[in-house]
């Protein structure tokens, strides 16, 4: 029990907390640019042909890894130090850019409306890249796992607030108002930053090149700062079984989770049953499941808990097939979406803190934005063939497919543990 209880109580600890509220911050930007500024643009009667075209808003988020090594390398514009410089200056912008959004006309200035969704998008996935290298090189070893399920939750409570709040406030006194209440709770992530400290971070790499000029100066600054932060992945030992086990570990839930509201809706719910059960069981199952993924982490190491977190995560798929047999009931409705969440959110952490824990101090924000959007890129591309399955197999032997897609990336896990049981091992190694 005293080993549990160190588990938890590792959420207590300041740095803790303050990466939850980082999480938070980091949070707020992305439903404004996309489910709720679908709906101001639905409410303001634009074509959905349009509508439909601002989903290619999201794009930064998959392509940051391409600006990420600056990051890694410029200074900041504010001297408070690489990673709180670049945070405050990122989260002001992003103010500026939501509060400019929300200003907004969509039926006389949608193409404008478009440009600052862009800019805000840019804005806030350079926001992530800055927090998450904050995260890991503020966090010792140890803290890995409760702040990756910190992060986690203030994330989702921000979406929350981002998208049901900003709605009802659009409802009651306008959009400007709405997105305007959006832009100053930035404010949290700036007086947080502000009060905080920079991390040590060690090896930091130098912006200068003595000596060198033009196009060697040019290459030398390639080298530092794009070519090297990839090879250092590259250098370690196993490097390739890492890489395909970040893709594959959640393809399996990814998988089911692209048709499960098919499947509820072929079943006879209502769309609002779906959304009703959804937003209170699935939010605060989530919630559990991130802080318990975090906790399961420091009782049982990063590897042992992607294990763990994983076998859950592939059985919590079952449900699925329970729900597809059970037809419309509103109990099994929510015990589907529980566990689905539940479970998802446990691995969801796991793997945050396995991949926080790959990276080089030198290099943390190109690293992770790789990693992440690699893992994210990957499950979206195999998740896609999901429709087809389902048609093909039916819903019972398509959830039943999810359910064991997962376990050669779990085996390939289980052959890292013999191999290299330490994840920080591997870093070190290379």
């Amino acid at each position: 029990m005293s080993a549990w209880r160190q588990a938890v109580e590792s959420y207590r600890d300041r740095r803790v907390l303050v990466v939850l509220l980082l999480g938070f911050s980091s949070g707020l930007p992305l439903l404004l640019t996309y489910s709720t500024l679908s709906a101001w643009l639905a409410k303001e009667g634009i074509s959905r042909s349009a509508i439909g075209l601002f989903a290619l808003v999201g794009m930064p988020y998959s392509l940051k890894p391409l600006w990420a090594p600056l990051l890694d390398r410029l200074p900041p514009p504010f001297r408070l130090g690489r990673r709180r410089g670049w945070a405050v200056a990122t989260q002001l912008a992003l103010m500026i850019a939501v509060l400019a959004l929300g200003s907004l006309d969509p039926k006389s200035q949608i193409g404008i409306m478009a440009a600052l969704a862009v800019l805000v998008a840019f804005l806030s996935a350079s926001q992530d890249m800055v927090l998450d290298a904050y995260r890991i090189e503020s966090l010792d070893e140890a803290h890995q796992g409760p702040g990756a399920g910190a992060v986690q939750v203030g994330y989702r409570f921000a979406m929350l607030l981002a998208g049901a709040g900003t709605l009802f406030l659009a409802q009651a006194f306008g959009w400007f108002v709405g997105y305007g209440v959006m832009a100053a709770l930035m404010i949290v992530g700036i007086a947080v930053m502000l009060a905080s400290e920079e991390p040590v971070a060690q090896n930091v790499p130098s912006a200068s090149h003595d000596g060198l000029r033009g196009r060697a100066w040019w290459r030398a600054e390639l080298r530092q700062a794009v070519i090297r932060p990839f090879g250092d992945l590259m250098q370690r030992p196993g490097w390739p079984a890492v890489l395909i086990f970040i893709v594959a570990y959640k393809l399996g839930e990814a998988m089911a989770g692209v048709m499960a509201t098919p499947l509820y809706v072929s079943l006879g719910f209502s769309l609002a049953e779906i959304a009703t059960v959804s937003k209170f069981f699935g939010f605060f199952a989530t919630i559990i499941g991130c802080l318990a993924g975090g906790a399961l982490v420091t009782r049982f190491g990063c590897l042992k808990a992607l294990l763990v977190c994983g076998v859950l995560q592939s059985l919590g798929n079952l449900f699925y097939v329970l729900q597809a047999q059970a037809g419309h009931h509103v109990e099994y409705l929510a015990l589907c979406v529980a566990a689905e969440n539940l479970t998802g959110g446990m691995a969801g952490t796991a793997l945050v803190a396995y991949i926080s824990l790959l990276c080089n101090a030198s290099y943390t924000a190109t690293q992770y934005a790789l990693l992440s959007s690699l893992a994210t890129l990957g499950r979206t591309l195999f998740a896609s063939s999901g429709g087809f399955l389902a048609d093909d197999l039916g819903w019972v032997t398509f959830f039943l497919l999810t359910t064991v897609v997962t376990v050669p990336a779990l085996l390939l896990l289980l052959w890292m543990m013999v191999r290299w049981p330490h994840p920080k091992a591997v870093a070190a190694d290379g």
